[in-house]
């Protein structure tokens, strides 16, 4: 095949981003509340507000509320949070937005029973998701809720077979599968100009702040017990406590766990895979020992059935020789090479002198995954982000951290959800919660 030329190249990344582009204009073009209609011309019928409940009031749980008033249609009537602060400030921020104040609740069994509520953002660490959402779709209440599915293997399970078992609407936060460039790697891959995919790689390499990991006195206005909850009481500290907790074994579980694996996820989208084979992964914990509890450096390989792909990141270090390949993927082919990150793709033929083709692309994708949720919810038809598909997502970063603590080369039984090779590491796909909580995954 001849390498493209410009003119090809860019059409490929055209074709694919049209499909998205009535949806990205709606979303660009919304406010948060209705627009008063005009007093001459003809009138757009603002979309129908849903009516939503956010599990969460975090930083990211903001950024989701935003999103959704970005898209239009959304109103927050209930808010759930066990830090008191936290709760009384986002009640007033949203106040701010959109005119009228939420209810506030302390327990998200409370704000799942709010008349008149239809669907729910779960914006909690994800060691909280499973019992949250199994709550909401058992109530029959529509759900958008962040990646990880589940903090382990067992909790994804009990979610997919409860939500299969309701009429919810879910929709679980890769936003990344809006984004136009992977829309238009997936196509430019599909239509064989990479040839045969060889290999994969996968990274983001940055420098990660650490807070004071000493142990402290929890803050009056937060409930550290039930912060915990399901998972082990451990001691809080600011390096564990909100929105550092992403490096904390017992709650985020680490880089790849928690921002790796959008990248896989995308991956995975892109080369319309299912689950690896096998797993393998190294690293170690070295330059922020002490301060996190995950691998400031790690190695991951999945052995999927189309290519074997590569994770990488390293939380430490210089300034990088190239940023512009910091944060991406490389599909390795036959016939070339692309990059791709959120918002550009580059095509490197292996043709002797061939010059890069590069497309800059632009997507909001938070907005674009939110408005295409509240879409679903009002039309009650599924939304692309499906838990099965997450499901299998999550499983494969939640491998790749057993692999590492075990140190053994991991066979998957994909159809069985089965470690078939190493009964020490199969104890790791589920974990028991600390009482009063029940796992809700029945064998």
């Amino acid at each position: 095949m001849k390498p493209l030329n410009r003119r090809q190249f860019l059409g490929a990344a055209a074709l694919s981003a049209a499909a998205l582009s009535a949806l990205r204009s709606r979303a660009a073009e919304a406010t948060a509340t209705p627009a008063p209609a005009p007093t001459s011309g003809p009138a757009t019928a603002a979309p129908r507000p849903v009516k939503l409940g956010l599990i969460g009031c975090g930083w990211w749980g903001m950024v989701n509320v935003k999103a959704a008033y970005k898209a239009g249609g959304a109103q927050v009537i209930a808010l759930c949070d066990i830090d008191s602060d936290h709760l009384a400030a986002t009640a007033a921020e949203i106040e701010k937005l959109q005119g009228s104040r939420p209810l506030t609740f302390k327990l998200y069994a409370d704000l799942l029973a709010t008349p008149g509520l239809e669907a729910v953002i779960i914006a909690t660490p994800p060691h909280w998701h499973a019992l949250q959402f199994i709550a909401a779709v058992n109530r029959g209440i529509d759900v958008y809720c962040e990646k990880p599915l589940a903090y382990d293997i067992r909790e994804g399970r009990a979610m997919v077979d409860a939500a299969a078992k309701s009429r919810s609407i879910v929709q679980i936060g890769f936003q990344r599968r809006q984004s136009a460039t992977f829309q238009a790697v997936r196509q430019f891959i599909a239509a064989g100009n990479l040839g045969r995919i060889v290999n994969v790689d996968a990274q983001i390499n940055f420098t990660a702040g650490t807070a004071n990991p000493a142990p402290v006195t929890p803050p009056p206005s937060l409930d550290w017990d039930m912060w915990c909850g399901p998972g082990p009481l451990v001691p809080y500290s600011l390096q564990v406590g909100h929105k550092n907790w992403r490096l904390e074994k017992t709650v985020g579980q680490g880089h790849l766990f928690d921002w790796g694996i959008h990248l896989i996820d995308a991956t995975r989208f892109i080369l319309d895979e299912t689950a690896p084979r096998a797993i393998t992964a190294t690293g170690s914990l070295n330059q922020l020992r002490g301060k996190i509890t995950t691998p400031d450096t790690l190695t991951a390989q999945f052995e999927f059935a189309r290519c074997p792909v590569t994770w990488r990141h390293r939380l430490w270090g210089s300034a990088e020789l190239t940023p512009e390949f910091n944060n991406g993927i490389f599909f390795y082919g036959e016939k070339g090479t692309v990059f791709a990150s959120d918002n550009k793709w580059t095509f490197l033929p292996n043709t002797k002198g061939a010059e890069r083709q590069v497309n800059d692309t632009k997507s909001d994708l938070s907005t674009l995954h939110l408005a295409e949720f509240l879409d679903c919810v009002r039309q009650h038809k599924p939304a692309s982000g499906a838990i099965a598909d997450a499901h299998l997502s999550t499983s494969v970063v939640k491998l790749a951290m057993i692999a590492y603590e075990t140190g053994a080369r991991l066979a998957w039984d994909a159809k069985s959800e089965q470690i078939t090779n190493s009964p020490e590491a199969a104890k790791l796909l589920k974990r028991d919660y600390r009482a009063p909580w029940k796992h809700p995954y029945v064998a």
